[in-house]
């Protein structure tokens, strides 16, 4: 029996581990090795780390958690969750293991614009958040591939650190090509931009299934909906990083500082329950 499963070894479950950890509480984190950021070279905007790989910050989490006795970690990944009135049952290799509270740090999976070649530099010329990639395409031109609202403020943002900044309609777009230090746009009209890079707008959707199978509340926006400590509506169930959201902020904050932030918050939650009079 378990005090704590954590599914999902990103910044928001090691943060969530190691804040376990250090209170002594048993806990047990599980890793698919399926990440968000697999693709990605170089995170950025991490105080202490920025430029980092994020296998690197992984890697260093680990190292870390091995400090501390009471935590362990199985390189596997979960067949089905389930709670129950004492917690919650996770299907482990075909062993169900049991644990009083389970933090859900699955994270998201996105589903990039249909447009030949763009898949191929995600995460690395191709990219959806100003804040981890925006300044390393400084005084360059960059390409906005999104019809949304959004594009504008999303534009506005860019405009001090590019170049300029062109806002075109995915569909626009009939293919995307690497080129020395950027990217060749062939457009439908039959002309071509080359940009720095390009940012866009991908679909989201939760990578694991086990939230749904838990039935806990979800936004508007897919994401779980979470109180600022990261407790969802269902008992004894939390979630954190990118997977998850308060009704506060109406929006998914994905960077590593958010996440790892939720993490710790979300293991805070769950030691001050256990350290409750029962």
């Amino acid at each position: 029996m378990y005090e704590a499963i954590i599914i999902g070894a990103g910044p928001a479950g090691l943060q969530a581990a190691l804040t376990l950890g250090r209170m002594h509480r048993r806990t047990l984190l599980v890793d698919s090795g399926e990440y968000r950021n697999a693709t990605v070279d170089h995170a950025h905007n991490l105080l202490g780390n920025d430029g980092v790989a994020p296998a690197d910050l992984r890697a260093r989490g680990r190292e870390e958690l091995a400090a501390y006795a009471t935590v362990e970690i199985r390189d596997t990944a979960v067949s089905s969750v389930a709670a129950d009135p004492d917690g919650v049952r996770v299907d482990v290799d075909g062993e169900i293991l049991r644990a009083e509270y389970l933090v859900l740090a699955t994270g998201l999976a996105d589903d990039l614009p249909p447009i030949p070649g763009l898949a191929e530099h995600w995460g690395h010329r191709v990219a959806n958040c100003p804040f981890c990639h925006g300044h390393e395409f400084a005084e360059r031109p960059v390409a906005v591939l999104n019809a949304s609202p959004h594009a504008a403020k999303l534009r506005g943002m860019l405009e001090p650190v590019a170049s300029e900044v062109v806002v075109l309609d995915p569909a626009r777009v009939l293919r995307v090509d690497g080129v020395d230090e950027g990217l060749h746009l062939t457009l439908e009209d039959g002309s071509t931009l080359e940009v720095a890079g390009a940012f866009v707008a991908p679909v989201s959707r939760q990578r694991a299934p086990f939230a749904e199978q838990l039935g806990v509340a979800f936004q508007e926006s897919g994401a779980v909906r979470v109180d600022p400590f990261g407790r969802t509506s269902v008992e004894r169930i939390l979630a954190a990083g990118d997977m998850a959201h308060a009704d506060h902020f109406p929006g998914s904050m994905a960077t590593l500082a958010a996440a790892i932030a939720a993490g710790q918050l979300a293991a805070v939650a769950i030691v001050q329950e256990l350290a409750a009079p029962r």
